[in-house]
This record gives C-alpha cells, structure tokens and sequence, in this order.
C-alpha cells in the first residue's frame, strides 16, 4: 500500500499548470486528482526487487473511488449531498498521510490537509445562517476547520472546472457554497461535501472488489496516522491518533470489543474492521505538568458535551465525532505541536507521538509537554520562532492496558540543531550524528524480526523547513528506551523581550541510541516506511523532491541522478525506495 499524499503541481505537468479566464482545463484537473490517493501494488524478490504489473491486486484508489461510511456518523444529515442523498456513499479520499496497518490484514489511510481543496464563496456564511440553527452551527464548524469565506478556487482550482459532460459534479463538489435555491438539507449541491472529508479510511488490499469504508467512530480531524496498540486477547484494543495541526490534539479510541486472535487470519477483513472500528470510546489527551494525564471521553452528554455548550450546542454523538476539535476544545484538552504519526512500542506498549513543530507557540503559551518556545537563526540569514524543530512525546498506559483512562508521560527526545543551546533547545543533547529537526513519520521494526523485539529499533523521519540550510530531510533510527528514563528539566524560553521558565519531563540522552540512517534529495520530504516480516528490506518513500522549483527552474532531479550527475535536468519524481544489507541481515540491527 502506497499513500499518495499530495502532488507537486508545477512538475506534475510538462510546462506547468494551465489556467484560462480562471478555469482549470479538464484534462490537468483530472489528472491531478489521480495522481492523488492510494495504490495497491504487488512486489516481489527475484534477483531485485520489482513491480508485478500483471498482478490481480494492483489498484488506484483516488478522490473519485466510491467510498462506503460506516459506524455513528452513516446517514447523518450533514453528509447529505447531491450525490449521496441518504449520506450512505461518498467519492474519493484525499490527502492521505502516515501507516496504518491492522492485524487482521487491511490499511487504514488518513485524510490530514483536505480543507484547503474546498472553495467557499464570499456569502456562504449568511446564506447557512438563513436556513436555520443547523446552518448556524454549520458556520462554527467550517471556522473551526479552518474553511472561512474567499473567492479563490481551493488547491488547483478543481472547482472551476467545466467538464465536457455537463452531468459530471466531480468538480463540482470541491465547491461548498450553499447555492441559491438548493435545498436546506444540502441533497441539491455539496455544501456538506467538506464533511465527507477528514476521516480514517480502511482499505482491504486483499480484495480488489471492496469499497474502502470511512470508519466515523474515529472522529474528523486532519488525520496523521492511526496506529493500533498491542493486542492483547480480552482486551479492547486501542487506535491512537494525531491531529496535524498548530495547537491541535492527540486521541486514541478504544474498540468497544475485546480482541480476539482468531481475527486476525479472518477472510472477510472489512468485516472485521466493522467489529473492532464502528463502536467504541473516542478519547482525547490532557497532559499535566506532574507527568501524568488523562483520557477524556468524547462521550455526547457527558460533562460540556451536550446541548447547552454555549460555545457550540451539540446534538448528539454524531454531532460530536463529526465536530471532534470542538468537542476537544469544549473538554480542554492540551493543546500540542502539530501531533503527526504514532507508533506503538511492540516490546512495552508505550505510544510515541511526532510533534513537528508551531511557529504559534509563544514563550507564554509553553507549558511541561510543549515546553520550548525560541529563537533558531538560519545560516543562510533570518531565524525561525516558537518550537521550530518539534519534539517526540511519550505515553505509557496506566497498568500497560489499552483499555486506561490515564497515562504517564514525558518527551524522548527534542529536536535541534547541535549548535543550539544545550540548556534551553538542544535538551538532548544532538551532536553532528543524530541532530534533526521536524520530526514527522515514526515506526518500530515489526515483532516478526529481530528490529521489533526486547529493544525495538524505531525509525524517525522528518519533514522539516527549519534545518535545511545545513542539511536535506533525513530518516534515523534509534533504540529508545522507557517513559520516565530520564529526569525533570526546567528551560527558559526568550523570545525578543518575552522570557519565562516551563518544567518538563525530559528522557534520557538518546547518545548513540540514536543515529542518523540516510539523507534524502534536496527539498524532499522522507515519509512512509514498512518492512519484509523478515526485515532484510526496508521500504522508505522520497515526497516531493525539488518541490521549490518548477519546469523552467528544475531544483533536483532526482531520480534521474541517481546513476550520477545529469546533463539535462529532468523532471523530479516522488519514489519509494528498498533499502537491504550488504550482508543480508536485519535492515538497522
């Protein structure tokens, strides 16, 4: 399984994106939309590595796939549409980021940046309001997902598309204005179309014939990843989760029913999905400075959840899943640095979480699990602000269950260059071997191999714009040892004028726990990561390499360089590559 998460526009096409009279032709938009998604591919090993394009397995799954809703959320009234007038159905996945594969044998994929390909018109606002409470609410919702009122088109103007077939609404639907005349239950245009978006998508790859299946119980947010715990039979399993966002949250939900061993060899997989991913508790992170923290139930009538929220009124359990940031807000979660991909430690259980970095966190706003607020000068001249290299924080469950309600918790490590300060930012203490910064995709070696077993190897990618004036995106690998390994430190953050002191809860120095594995291509980004069961090879995705430049200013041109230097610059293409060892062995051991 493949995420395609975005596309580089500018080298997408030969001489770069055509747009007349602002509408985007046909032919490009179309194109754009299929370069985004999920593959399914089958590889093998013979003498290398290859693709085997004759396979009965191979698929694309793009944001024109007919999509199936399943669990609280199917049928509500705001999935309505023009083309699902029950909100059963939908089309298409978009944006999908970060692993996430389950022991019963199927993907989950993770919609995380959808808002940004909508277009809603200056006058929706008042025309939602007009309709009624729902249309009103409707409004918070949009605001609180970042969707407000422009006239731009959305991310490569797919709206402004005017298709030969005047009967075709796939480009219509990335416009959700309320339009005149339409009924108020959005099933005469795609006002609610947007609400379709920002779930987990279950994917079985086994069966060509399936319908992925949107998994509602879940919550809507800018999905990451969604990492399931240990299983443990008996035990609800637990899924955790990262909203990627500045000041966003971290949430797990744990599965209304035990699990079972024998589910994982199940032959109906989505099926299986049903049971463990359509009823459950969705919960959400609240850190306190001591160390520990909380689960709080996104639970419709419990404490602020109910209808007499004065800052949103919610309605019902459905209301709440498909509006979780409000619902997380209402409970004062803790607020954290842009939360990306989980993994869970196959040996203890602990969950990791990626915090790639706020340019919003400010020297006030710092608290003990975001604690750094600073200045990082570039050598190519200016400087970055708030908690511009991110961190990697760490739970442990209470009793080492899935099923707790509280956790302990401290930051493995901080993110720096080794030239930073040592008290204040570089509290790991990063040298020339293992600095980074943005921390963005995280995984452990599976159980199968000896990288997922008594000291799991966990591998770190990053994403980042705040280093890359001494070096490009990279993928490490460490052995991290266990919450509370370390100690309490307290760091005072300046920023100009501002100055104060946060005591957080720091792991032991990585050392030589932690190394640097390779560096990427100029303007990349290193994500996505998956092993054989063996561990002799290692698959690692190139994103969007020479993504500053464009047709008539090619920045890399990689892979075409890969054999050695070029002599006409070529084109830049996101790849996945296979890494093994010379010796045959366990890729990082």
């Amino acid at each position: 399984m493949l995420n395609h998460e975005n596309i580089t526009q500018a080298y997408l096409h030969p001489n770069g994106p055509t747009t007349t009279a602002g509408v985007r032709p046909e032919a490009e938009a179309l194109k754009e939309m299929e370069c985004h998604g999920v593959s399914v591919i089958e590889v093998n090993r013979a003498a290398a590595w290859s693709y085997t394009t004759a396979s009965s397995f191979n698929r694309r799954i793009t944001p024109l796939t007919p999509m199936s809703f399943s669990g609280p959320v199917r049928g509500a009234d705001s999935l309505k549409t023009r083309y699902s007038p029950d909100a059963t159905t939908g089309r298409g996945t978009i944006n999908n980021c970060a692993n996430g594969t389950m022991p019963w044998n199927t993907y989950l994929t993770n919609e995380e940046n959808w808002v940004g390909y909508f277009r809603r018109e200056v006058g929706d606002g008042v025309r939602r309001a007009a309709s009624g409470p729902a249309g009103v609410k409707a409004n918070t919702s949009l605001a609180r997902y970042g969707k407000g009122e422009s006239n731009t088109g959305g991310n490569y103007g797919w709206s402004t598309v005017q298709p030969a077939d005047a009967t075709n609404t796939a480009y219509a639907r990335w416009n959700i204005t309320a339009q005149a005349g339409a009924p108020a239950d959005g099933t005469g245009d795609f006002r609610n179309e947007i609400f379709q978006y920002g779930w987990v998508v279950e994917i079985d790859p086994f069966d060509p014939a399936s319908t992925p299946r949107k998994r509602t119980a879940l919550g809507r947010m800018n999905h990451e990843g969604c990492e399931i715990g240990r299983t443990i039979p008996g035990k609800r399993p637990a899924f955790y989760m990262g909203d990627d966002a500045q000041n966003e949250y971290i949430y797990k939900f744990v599965s209304a029913t035990p699990w079972s061993a024998a589910d994982a060899t199940a032959t109906n997989r989505l099926a299986i999905g049903d049971k463990y991913l359509d009823a459950g508790t969705l919960y959400v992170a609240k850190l306190a400075a001591d160390g520990t923290g909380q689960w709080l139930p996104l639970v419709f009538g419990q404490g602020p959840l109910t209808s007499a929220n004065a800052a949103y009124p919610f309605s019902s359990q459905v209301d709440v899943l498909i509006n979780t940031r409000l619902a997380a807000d209402a409970l004062g979660a803790t607020r954290m640095d842009r939360p990306e991909w989980t993994a869970v430690n196959p040996a203890t259980g602990e969950m990791y979480c990626t915090l790639t970095n706020n340019s919003s966190r400010t020297v006030a706003t710092a608290d003990a699990s975001n604690p750094r607020a600073y200045v990082d000068p570039k050598t190519t001249g200016g400087q970055t602000t708030g908690n511009a290299n991110g961190h990697i924080i760490r739970l442990r469950e209470k009793d080492d269950t899935s099923e707790a309600t509280t956790f302990a918790w401290d930051i493995y490590a901080f993110g720096a260059g080794s030239d930073l300060d040592a008290t204040n930012i570089n509290l790991s203490g990063l040298d020339a071997t293992n600095d980074f910064s943005s921390p963005d995709g995280l995984w452990f070696g599976l159980p199968s191999n000896a990288s997922g077993t008594i000291a799991p190897v966990m591998w770190i990618e990053t994403d980042d714009g705040a280093y890359t004036d001494v070096t490009n995106c990279m993928l490490l690998a460490s052995v991290p040892g266990k919450v509370n390994d370390g100690g309490t430190r307290t760091v005072t953050n300046t920023v100009g004028a501002a100055t104060g002191s946060v005591t957080t809860r720091i792991g032991k120095a990585p050392g030589a726990t932690l190394r640097r594995f390779l560096v990427g291509p100029k303007e990349c980004e290193i994500t996505g990561i998956y092993s054989t069961p063996d561990g002799r090879s290692l698959f690692v995705n190139i994103q969007h390499p020479g993504e500053g430049g464009g047709p008539t200013n090619i920045t890399s041109s990689w892979p075409a360089n890969q054999a050695g230097t070029v002599a006409t610059p070529s084109r830049p293409r996101s790849s996945t590559i296979v890494i093994t060892k010379t010796d045959g062995g366990v890729v990082g051991l």
